[in-house]
């Protein structure tokens, strides 16, 4: 981050799933004291009233065109909004999206950390109806920042908040996707310059700075100190030791835990589901904009029923909506005994320090978001202790098993409750058999954004302890594998390294194609373990987590000179606090290249294992470049028919090849493929070999490369056009890969089928007689895994599909077909584009008609339409969902079937090959 050009403020800004809240100090010179305060945010809190307030709700709400007059939502700054985009971002969102279902934006945080959606694309509000305005998650935070930044610039014209020195904070289990994205909405914001600070710290932060006159007395007993942050959608725990300095203690942040969607949002969650049961019944469901409504009103009700002065019970309203506002209105009534008692039984429950969170097979799913299956803290926080035993254990000179703190920070609104506070404390005195010191904080809902201005004090050498500790995680590179074959990685930046220290690896050189993308394959720890820079462990660790994909393309600047560079690795970590990663020239220590993180919208949902070079890859590359290198003349039909079953003879069984050895063939396939076209036979085994080597098109690093390559040749089309075997493996080429395109390229590919698909436009001149010849089949297993297709356009085909399916002849492959386009839960797609609830409850209506003993590919369609995700804006009606598994039984079908219809579960590994149409390659594994 370059230095401010003399910023005159020093600015933290906390950008919370709840609230975003801002704190501020002058930077006066010589001012051996300065003052941190709020900075009161400017904001809508009832229709044409403005106010200043010290916390902005973190929620945006999309209101109508004619809601209300434009006048009402005056700011005093332009905001530049459409006629039809009313977006309002604070304290009266918040009251419009209490009263009006499906318009409010909320947790648009927890999103950032969510990689199995498209973050980029516009997905919320979750549940909107048809017309209100989506943006994505990335533009919603975008709109929080900007609007502190048009509130700071009104009220400090001369001092622009984009040139003052900002710091904003971020959960310490952010990975680098979510820090890098959390960058990314600052700079849409307009703040292109920032630090970025774990929130843990701040919090601690800040309460240095409030005592930093007495540090010594206040933390005299304390060797460790447990800072446990609950925000609205995370729960976030840091270890610090304390040991003594020379003047004031010494503080190292030791351990960081694990990313974990657990907050207060999953309390409101809870209060919200109880009121849904009294007003519903058990079989009740509220709309994903209701669901909202009530989450908002069950927040209000938590807070007050928690409170030190709580009355005795509380009355939730959810209002109708338009002419129903009033007569629609239903009341339910939280009482104080019952909300405690699910916050602290639920949430905060007395559990043995050695338990560990239940691991159920799926968590939570609303608003599309996947929270943490055991909602309990107190299981979560036994499971950290426990893993970080080795470093609790130094820091306090224990010899227990599982050393417990001596001292407590606690940070986050549901601690305002004095419930809650002396739950936690009894918990851990409990463990430890002594009273933990507890910490005072004051202010929960502010010190983080406090805290961030105390740290940038710290930076510049005001009076106050600096928190060291360096790195949470340790970072590692992979490289070749043992002599036993397990993969390794060599370690580039050891847990602890301080922010600015580079570390270059001079023992490991690199050899970089010039012109071509190269990946690195990084992973991270956060155990206790401490290896030094250089060191070399085994890649298939459980404490080791691959990060996304890097890559790093070097500019051939000479066309005829060297067409490969050695490059040695430098890692540091930067002052943003992200990792810095560099390639050095061996020749020029000067240049370098910076490599980046692959973070575009087509997030993986796929881990790959890591190996090393398959032994036999070279006589396998040699048998491909017989049949398509450039100097290869053979054209002898037995040679090129028989090039597969070579490779299995070489490689063995081609169902059991790794991921990188399918994607080291690709890049021969590529490379050979100007002479696919010497023959029939040379297109089409090139068609299926380069689809099978890049299935499923994404998972692997610079899978988005390589399916850019191979769809830059999908205009040339087929060669040998009147070959329907090689239009079967050219439409099964594009179904292998299909996950590696974006919706513009499968849109395309939809433009070239759906012509055949089309029961109307089929009828037309031979088009019928042209899609046999064209191998109609595979165009309709080819359409059902277009994921990212829109979800109107995939309501569509589906129709296309159930009209064909209603006529006799029809193959098995529509039925597959229809359940894949209209599943619950995609494999690779974002779950903002599926068919809408309403549609499948249509489609379903049809298919129940069926028999399934006669016909099974019509049960697998009901089981993929029924499917159960969790998420109420996708699941289907309880009454229709129980005759699916009615008729279901009815008709046989595999009980893993019903399963899959009746609760929210992961497929197994015989249904996952069913429904992706093949088998994942070796070493790749579903994590979303």
């Amino acid at each position: 981050m370059a230095p401010q050009d003399d910023p005159a403020w020093l600015v933290g800004i906390d950008l919370g799933t709840t609230h975003t809240v801002v704190a501020a100090c002058p930077l006066t010179d010589g001012e051996a004291d300065p003052a941190i305060g709020a900075f009161a945010i400017e904001q809508l809190v009832r229709p044409g009233e403005i106010a200043a307030l010290p916390l902005l709700p973190s929620v945006r709400y999309h209101a109508a065109p004619d809601e209300l007059p434009a006048s009402d939502l005056a700011l005093p700054w332009p905001t530049g909004a459409a006629a039809d985009h009313r977006p309002v971002v604070g304290e009266l969102a918040r009251r419009l999206g209490a009263r009006t279902p499906g318009r409010l934006i909320a947790s648009a945080k927890s999103w950032l950390s969510h990689p199995a959606a498209d973050r980029a694309a516009p997905i919320l509000p979750w549940g909107a109806a048809d017309g209100v305005p989506r943006i994505s998650p990335v533009d919603a935070s975008a709109s929080y920042l900007a609007h502190v930044r048009a509130a700071w610039d009104a009220s400090h014209p001369d001092a622009p908040l984009a040139r003052q020195a900002l710091v904003i904070t971020v959960p310490a289990s952010f990975d680098e996707s979510a820090r890098t994205l959390t960058l990314e909405a600052a700079r849409l914001a307009g703040l292109p310059r920032v630090r970025l600070l774990e929130e843990p710290q701040a919090v601690c932060y800040d309460w240095l700075w409030e005592h930093r006159h007495r540090l010594q007395a206040q933390l005299a007993v304390a060797s460790l100190l447990l800072v446990v942050d609950i925000g609205g959608g995370t729960l976030d725990l840091t270890l610090i030791s304390v040991s003594p300095g020379p003047s004031v203690p010494q503080l190292n942040r030791i351990a960081v835990g694990n990313h974990l969607m657990l907050g207060g949002d999953n309390i409101d969650l809870a209060l919200a589901h109880q009121v849904e049961r009294q007003l519903l019944g058990e079989e009740g469901r509220f709309s994903a904009g209701e669901l909202s409504q009530l989450v908002e009103q069950c927040r209000l009700a938590k807070e007050r029923l928690l409170a030190g002065d709580a009355p005795e019970a509380v009355t939730v309203t959810l209002l109708g909506s338009g002419s129903r506002l009033i007569g629609s209105a239903r009341s339910a009534e939280l009482r104080r005994e019952a909300v405690q008692a699910l916050v602290l039984d639920g949430f905060f429950p007395l559990v043995g320090l050695g338990e560990q969170p239940e691991r159920k097979r799926s968590g939570v799913v609303e608003f599309g978001l996947p929270y943490v299956a055991d909602p309990a803290v107190t299981r979560h926080l036994a499971a950290f202790l426990g893993e970080h035993r080795h470093a609790a254990r130094e820091a306090l000179g224990s010899a227990a098993d599982i050393p417990v703190p001596d001292a407590l920070l606690l940070n986050g609104g549901v601690f305002r409750s004095p419930l809650v506070v002396r739950r936690l404390i009894e918990q851990l005195r409990t463990w430890g058999r002594r009273e933990p010191l507890c910490l005072a904080n004051d202010r929960p809902e502010q010190a983080v954004a406090f805290g961030a201005v105390a740290y940038g004090l710290a930076r510049r050498g005001h009076a106050v302890q600096r928190i060291g500790g360096g790195a949470a995680r340790s970072y590692f590179l992979a490289v070749d594998a043992a002599a036993d074959g397990r993969p390794q990685a060599v370690c580039i930046l050891p847990r602890g390294t301080e922010e600015g220290h580079e570390i270059v690896l001079t023992d490991r050189g690199f050899l970089l194609t010039l012109g071509a993308p190269v990946r690195f394959t990084l992973l991270a720890a956060r155990d206790d373990a401490r290896p030094e820079a250089g060191a070399v462990v085994l890649a298939d660790d459980e404490h080791l987590q691959t990060l996304p994909p890097l890559a790093v393309a070097l500019a051939a600047d000479d066309p005829a000179g060297p067409r490969e560079r050695a490059v040695r690795v430098a890692a540091s970590l930067s002052e943003l606090g992200t990792l810095d990663l560099q390639c050095v020239a061996l020749d020029d220590p000067a240049q370098r290249w910076r490599i980046e993180f692959q973070l575009r919208g087509r997030s993986p949902v796929v881990s790959a294992d890591l190996t090393s070079q398959h032994p036999r890859l070279e006589p396998a590359v040699a048998a491909i470049r017989e049949v398509y290198g450039r100097k290869s003349k053979a054209t002898d039909p037995k040679a090129v028919k028989g090039l597969r079953a070579r490779l299995e003879k070489i490689l063995g069984p081609r169902d059991g090849w790794g991921t990188p050895l399918l994607r080291d063939l690709f890049a021969v396939l590529l490379d050979g493929l100007p002479h696919r076209r010497r023959s029939p036979d040379h297109e089409r085994v090139w068609f299926s070999l380069a689809g099978y080597g890049l299935r499923p098109g994404f998972g692997y690093p610079l899978d988005d490369w390589r399916s850019d390559q191979l769809f830059a040749t999908y205009g040339q089309g087929l060669q040998f056009v009147n070959e329907t075997r090689n239009w079967s493996a050219w439409w099964t080429l594009w179904r292998r890969v299909a996950g590696g395109l974006d919706e513009a390229r499968q849109l395309i590919l939809l433009d070239d089928i759906a012509p055949y698909l089309n029961p109307e436009t089929a009828k037309r001149g031979n088009t019928a007689t042209l899609g046999k010849k064209r191998s109609y089949e595979d165009m309709v297993r080819l359409v059902a895994i277009l994921e990212r297709l829109p979800a109107e356009t995939k309501s569509t085909v589906g129709g296309w599909l159930l009209e064909r399916l209603a006529r006799p002849g029809e193959p098995d492959a529509c039925w597959w077909a229809l359940g894949r386009i209209g599943g619950r839960v995609p494999w690779y797609g974002s779950p903002h584009a599926v068919v809408p609830r309403a549609t499948i409850e249509a489609w379903l209506e049809r298919v129940l008609q069926r028999d399934f003993r006669r016909e099974p590919p019509a049960a697998f369609a009901a089981t993929l339409l029924a499917r159960r995700s969790g998420d109420r804006e996708r699941d289907i009606d309880a009454a229709l969902r129980a005759r699916v598994i009615e008729t279901l039984r009815a008709g046989r079908a595999p009980e893993s079937w019903v399963s899959l219809v009746a609760e929210v579960q992961a497929l197994s590994e015989a249904d996952e090959q069913r429904m992706v149409g093949e088998s994942l390659p070796s070493g790749l594994r579903l994590i979303g």
